[in-house]
């Protein structure tokens, strides 16, 4: 993803032909006449919809028409709906020709690039040119101030319909998306995928979707969601995705502050949410149920077929108007943060939120592209995340991704909230064998736990060789990390013994990309699967900076790092303690444009140079590696004053004591630190909730200790010594590094079971929610400190 004037070796010697050279010859129209009738099926494969009687200079001009960029002529007052920032403003880009977001050699450069991505420069920010410009915003038909770089004309923006386009005209015959019906997958190239989006936005409009107005999308991954998704923001809508498990209430919240005028759901479960609510819903226009049979009609409720049927009543004129008109630094979607107390803040990511911050992942990871070969990605993570959408969706579309989606029975799950890919995730992988992975930690701990219990299983000679292949595999891969590229002669031996068939075991058998999102693994977690050649990829980001702001890659890998952040971003680390570490603040293109009709939050999460204020805990190292520490909402305050992060005191325990799934301390104004435990117990693999039976490798513990404990109820209230004595060892050895007395852990408990999202301790990507837990366990909390209160 290079600038073409900058390539090297014998593509640099290829001339680069101007716009007006590339209208002149019709060189783009041949291309795309190529890139239409070479389908494998070419009945089935047909050229858009809007390119139809049009020349390419016709469809250039509609491009120019339109005013792309901040929305603000140079000198002009920046004071919105928000009367902010009153400073004369300077449009996002002054430069014209090549990349310009309003010239016909930017719309050429979109559709015509090799990855349509821009070339991402590492010019920092501008302190003084940051200062008073409006970079937030709280109106839904907002404008904001893009954060371009000094090299800017290398950094066009672009609209999400241009970058859906792009994939349709050089990939069309490629395979795009497919989703299981029954026993059968139902696939679309990309060509029809974007036909099919095209589609789905004339019938918003026919339906009477409102420029700025929320579409909410309610439902399991499938091809439907995806399609609803892009079809609402070509059609100038906004796209509001919604977490199946949320409760009607939720729902009324998010769709009153959306405005919002058509709800998309995938049963009739979710359908009886919104029958709940629509009285109150006055923008409500129509609903759309996209799975299952509808099993009572109503005057606004369509059926998926039924609803895009209504397509045929717009124009393609019409809805090429509407794509026209919208601009990178406008609104297009809506994320919330997810699992949070208090009421959900709506997050606006700008077009240029999303383009820009999918192509700078590109460019941080390594992706295979047609015609050198295809990357394939299994879609399980809730998409109404930022990062989760991003990977799944737009990274995607910008690398002509084939990605997979569970099948319809994965979704019909009426029980208790679990964690993504419960039930179904295994086999799917081992189905469609994915190139790029990406998990959270609930799934790499299952992984993790099959793995053991797999081992455990096997003979006496087969663990030993697998012990011998897992010490050589991390040994080699720490010195990786060191710089030394050079394998043992017997590392070919164990990856054919050992990390293949490992591999092969979860469906990762042709994997070349790991990537964990949400919170951090363990370090026990990420060395366990490095002995096995499988090196996990840390991802961090806020929805706040579009999901992702920094990541490890091959480049970029250094334990226990989230490694880099993206290209043409910045982090800086405020209020810095002895040790270096302090808050983390981010900068660039991937910051959101501010919580909808939330001025007060958005000014305390965004500064007036810009700077997004995570609330995280970090430092960067020397090399610029992110290392994240905790957050500060996660500060415990004793009694004394003395404040302390628990996260890596948590992280101590678990390694000193493996038996031991999670901790969470405790001690909020009191006078010293308590911990809650929990044992390993086996996972239901159909509901995500906890046995009562202890895992293999918890035994195997036990039995080496000799302790005779299988069940979780062996172990409670002190009823194992050997086991209790094991803990309190464990609980000593991490008191012994406390840097102080306070930082000590006093006393402990086993919790009679262990957490899970259905729980409620546990969010939807298996983040620890400590202030349910503090809730379902207050009786716990309190025995601790009962002598200390009476006394």
């Amino acid at each position: 993803m290079s600038d073409p004037n900058e390539q090297s070796g014998a593509d640099s010697a290829k001339p680069i032909l101007t716009a007006k050279t590339i209208l002149k010859t019709k060189l783009y129209s041949k291309a795309l006449k190529k890139a239409t009738t070479q389908a494998s099926h070419p009945s089935e494969t047909k050229a858009p919809a809007h390119f139809r009687g049009q020349t390419v200079e016709e469809r250039c001009s509609q491009r120019v028409g339109g005013q792309w960029g901040s929305g603000l002529v140079e000198g002009q007052v920046c004071q919105g709906k928000d009367g902010t920032c009153g400073q004369p403003s300077r449009p996002a880009s002054s430069t014209r020709g090549r990349g310009h977001p309003g010239s016909v050699s930017s719309f050429l450069w979109v559709v015509a690039s090799p990855l349509a991505l821009p070339v991402l420069s590492e010019t920092p920010p501008d302190p003084a040119a940051a200062a008073g410009s409006c970079y937030w915003t709280t109106e839904r038909d907002g404008e904001v101030k893009l954060r371009l770089g000094k090299n800017s004309e290398d950094e066009p923006p672009t609209t999400v319909p241009d970058l859906i386009m792009s994939a349709a005209t050089k990939y069309s015959h490629c395979l795009a998306i497919g989703s299981k019906y029954k026993k059968s997958w139902q696939l679309l190239t990309y060509i029809e995928y974007y036909e099919a989006c095209r589609r789905a936005a004339k019938a918003f409009l026919k339906v009477g979707l409102e420029r700025f107005h929320g579409v909410g999308i309610m439902g399991f991954n499938s091809t439907e969601w995806v399609i609803a998704n892009i079809g609402a923001i070509m059609a100038g809508g906004i796209s509001v995705g919604i977490l199946c498990s949320n409760s009607p209430k939720v729902c009324q919240v998010i769709a009153e502050a959306s405005e919002m005028d058509i709800f998309v759901v995938d049963n009739d479960k979710q359908l009886q949410k919104v029958n709940q609510i629509q009285g109150y819903l006055k923008h409500l226009k129509a609903i759309i149920q996209y799975r299952e049979d509808i099993q009572e009609v109503q005057p606004n409720l369509y059926s998926w077929k039924g609803f895009l049927d209504l397509a045929d009543g717009i124009s393609d004129e019409k809805l090429d108007q509407v794509i026209d008109s919208q601009k990178p630094n406008q609104c297009c979607a809506l994320v919330y943060n997810q699992g949070t107390s208090g009421a959900p803040k709506a997050i606006m990511l700008s077009h240029d939120n999303i383009t820009w911050t999918t192509a700078a992942t590109v460019q941080s990871l390594e992706f295979k592209c047609p015609p050198d070969g295809q990357e394939i990605f299994v879609s399980y993570l809730p998409l109404c995340l930022a990062g989760a959408q991003i990977l799944d969706v737009w990274v995607a579309i910008s690398v002509a991704a084939t990605v997979y989606f569970p099948s319809a029975e994965a979704g019909n799950w009426s029980g208790p909230a679990r964690a993504p890919g419960t039930g179904f995730l295994t086999e799917m992988l081992r189905e469609v064998q994915p190139t790029t992975f990406c998990g959270i930690p609930w799934v790499w701990d299952r992984m993790l736990d099959s793995l053991k219990t797999k081992h455990l299983d096997a003979t006496a000679f087969r663990r030993r060789i697998d012990r011998w292949a897992m010490r050589m595999g991390l040994s080699t891969n720490r010195r990786r990390l060191l710089g030394q590229i050079h394998q043992p002669l017997c590392f070919g031996l164990a990856k054919k013994l050992t990390f293949d068939p490992a591999r092969k075991f979860l469906g990762l058998n042709h994997c070349q990309q790991f990537l964990n999102l949400g919170s951090g693994l363990s370090r026990a977690t990420v060395d366990f699967f490095l002995s096995l050649d499988i090196p996990i990829f840390e991802v961090y980001g806020l929805s706040e900076c579009t999901g992702l702001h920094s990541l490890s890659s091959q480049q970029a890998y250094r334990l226990p790092s989230s490694g880099k952040a993206l290209p043409s971003s910045h982090t800086k680390v405020e209020k810095e303690n002895q040790d270096g570490m302090g808050n983390l603040c981010i900068w660039g293109r991937h910051i959101f444009m501010g919580y909808l009709s939330d001025k007060e939050g958005t000014e305390k999460k965004v500064d007036g140079h810009g700077w997004l204020h995570t609330n995280d805990l970090g430092f960067l190292d020397i090399d610029r590696f992110l290392y994240v520490m905790g957050n500060t909402n996660d500060m415990i305050t004793l009694s004394s004053g003395e404040v302390i992060n628990p996260n890596p005191i948590e992280e101590r325990v678990k390694t000193r004591i493996p038996i031991v799934r999670y901790v969470m301390l405790v001690g909020q104004d009191a006078p010293y630190l308590c911990a809650l435990l929990t044992m390993k117990c086996q996972i239901n693999p159909e509901t995500g909730e906890a046995r009562s039976a202890l895992t293999s490798e918890v035994v195997a513990c036990c039995r080496k200790m000799r302790s005779q404990a299988t069940w979780l109820a062996d172990v409670l209230y002190n009823r194992d010594p050997v086991v209790t004595e094991f803990i309190s060892q464990g609980i000593q050895d991490v008191n012994a590094e406390a840097p102080s007395e306070g930082t000590k852990i006093i006393k402990w408990v086993i919790l009679d079971n262990d957490f899970s999202v259905g729980g409620g301790e546990l969010g939807p990507m298996s983040k620890l929610n400590r202030t349910t837990v503090v809730k379902i366990y207050q009786e716990e909390i309190e025995k601790f400190y009962e002598r200390t209160s009476s006394s």
